[in-house]
């Protein structure tokens, strides 16, 4: 199904148009349900390890029972050679399940699985030559007193509602706030900044989603000398930061050069940037070619 969207639910596959979730299914209804995106090259997934763990710990929290590792995989590998793209956007969903319409999860059926397949689309590339803009919008993320960030779950609606607000500013993402107005992430994106020589994250701790690039990239810059720090993050420094960058699998790198108005340096994608973005690419290229568990196409 080369250039459409594929789906397997619970082991049955077609377009989105034959295969369809219950009306009553609970993340339809409630957002109750855990996922992964998953990004392949070459037709292997990358970093499958971090994102399996991460569902496992989100699943885990939830109280939502997960499929066997061995059949999560054997759905994968089933779903990406019917979509027949060697990279590919994989999205791997597990909700509650259906039930009547309540609040209280326990009236649940068994989870339900939901593997969505399509052709990788890469970013435009003038966004990476040229950086992008972001806004600050009004919404925060939630506080982590009201919901685990390190949940990730299908609820994203502050998110959807974030970016709307920078769409409607003809910006192209956002930068949220946490409760204490320091910077948490995008919307569905890690950030990391340098300032005066010294690479910053935001510190979990803030009320953010532990993102799995942003992980590996944590590492890698200690590997090439660079001591990244993880800790609150004002929007101050932020505007005087030297660079400004997006992370997550999708994206891999991104340079930002523009946060709510405010040109960031020289108002053009620095030289960390272009470097990490490289490095992180060379990085996930090597790894998929010597992943010995995944069978290639």
């Amino acid at each position: 199904m080369a250039g459409g969207v594929t789906v397997n639910i619970d082991g049955m596959m077609g377009s989105p148009e034959e295969i369809r979730v219950s009306a009553l299914d609970r993340g339809f209804l409630y957002g109750d349900s855990v996922y992964e995106v998953v990004r392949t090259y070459e037709g292997v997934p990358f970093a499958l390890e971090e994102h399996f763990a991460r569902l496992s710990r989100s699943a885990e929290r939830l109280a939502i029972p997960l499929p066997l590792r061995s059949t999560l995989l054997r759905e994968m590998r089933r779903t990406l050679a019917f979509a027949g793209c060697k990279d590919a956007y994989c999205r791997l969903i597990v909700t509650r399940g259906s039930g009547p319409i309540s609040l209280d999860p326990t009236t649940a059926s068994k989870p339900l699985t939901v593997i969505l397949v399509k052709p990788y689309q890469p970013f435009p590339e003038w966004m990476f030559e040229r950086g992008i803009r972001v806004a600050i919008p009004q919404i925060r993320r939630t506080s982590p007193r009201s919901l685990d960030p390190a949940i990730k779950s299908g609820n994203y609606l502050n998110s959807v509602l974030a970016v709307g607000e920078a769409r409607a500013a003809f910006l192209d993402d956002a930068l949220m706030l946490d409760g204490e107005g320091n910077i948490a992430e995008a919307t569905s994106s890690n950030v990391f900044i340098l300032r005066d020589d010294e690479v910053s994250t935001p510190a979990l701790e803030g009320g953010l989603l532990a993102g799995v690039t942003r992980g590996l990239l944590i590492d890698l810059l200690a590997q090439h000398g660079f001591v990244c720090s993880e800790r609150a993050i004002s929007v101050e420094e932020v505007l005087d930061a030297d660079e400004v960058m997006l992370t997550s699998t999708l994206r891999e790198v991104m340079p930002v050069v523009e946060v709510a108005g405010n040109r960031i340096a020289e108002g053009v994608p620095g030289p960390l940037a272009r470097k990490l973005k490289s490095l992180f690419h060379e990085y996930a290229l090597e790894r998929t070619r010597r992943d010995a568990e995944w069978e290639r196409p």
